[in-house]
């Protein structure tokens, strides 16, 4: 008989609970804050790895954290950071660890389903573009900051964008600082489902337990040939963390 691994998990940047042959994983509050903590990194990075080998497991639903502040907290970031003589330091670490987890996903043998709610920023969005199927509350609204600090997007944006929606769209979301609502998000497609935000975990799971009836290898083998046209991912991060330090160094 075949030892059920345990994949229940706790710290101060998410809590995951395993539930059959599907993973949850909710992410804390002051997601961003955190996400300079390198060792935070590297505890969702060790826990992917092991949902990774364990093949009983065939889906990973991801839940952002319903406190998130939008634009506020995005701005409330940068500001601190770039009022510190180690603003690259900070930087650096934002973009580097929203790069590796975005990385792993894209690359992980499993179905990720994520759910979102409220205030969303890009960076955000990117991260749930970087997943299989998204879900999100009617009350989900998609904000752009960046231009308002004189920044480039990062979180792969214009990657996933231009690809799910082509070139010339995706360069007028990218422009525009106009929020996107939830239905608005279902037919631009850039969400699979939008539900009532008391549903939203249910549903969630829902989608995840409908895939998992699937056999995992046939699962892993889909994701793998629909991810192909990511392949060139990682050459596009390394370009944006460069875009990004040239417009602080020379245009903040």
């Amino acid at each position: 008989m075949a030892v059920k691994v345990d994949l229940n998990e706790e710290c101060e940047f998410f809590k995951a609970e395993r539930l059959d042959e599907v993973v949850i994983l909710r992410f804390k509050e002051n997601l961003l804050f955190r996400a300079t903590d390198l060792d935070a990194r590297d505890k969702v990075m060790d826990y992917l790895n092991q949902v990774s080998i364990t093949d009983s497991i065939k889906v990973v639903v991801i839940m952002s954290s319903p406190e998130v502040k939008g634009s506020e907290e995005y701005f409330n970031f940068y500001h601190r950071a770039l009022s510190s003589r180690l603003y690259k330091t900070d930087v650096h670490k934002l973009h580097n660890v929203f790069t590796q987890i975005i990385l792993r996903i894209v690359d992980l043998n499993k179905i990720v389903v994520h759910a979102n709610s409220g205030r969303v920023i890009s960076l955000f969005l990117n991260f749930s573009l970087a997943c299989d199927y998204r879900i999100i509350a009617d009350n989900t609204v998609f904000q752009n900051p960046y231009y308002k600090l004189g920044l480039v997007p990062i979180g792969g944006g214009a990657f996933f964008l231009s690809r799910r929606l082509g070139r010339s769209k995706a360069l007028e979301i990218l422009l525009s600082d106009r929020d996107i609502t939830a239905d608005e998000a279902m037919k631009l497609g850039i969400a699979d489902k939008v539900v009532a935000q008391d549903k939203l975990e249910k549903a969630a799971l829902d989608t995840a337990r409908r895939f998992a009836q699937k056999p995992g290898r046939s699962l892993a083998g889909l994701k793998k040939l629909i991810n192909y046209s990511m392949i060139d991912l990682k050459d596009y991060m390394a370009v944006e963390y460069k875009e990004l330090i040239k417009v602080l160094e020379t245009g903040y």
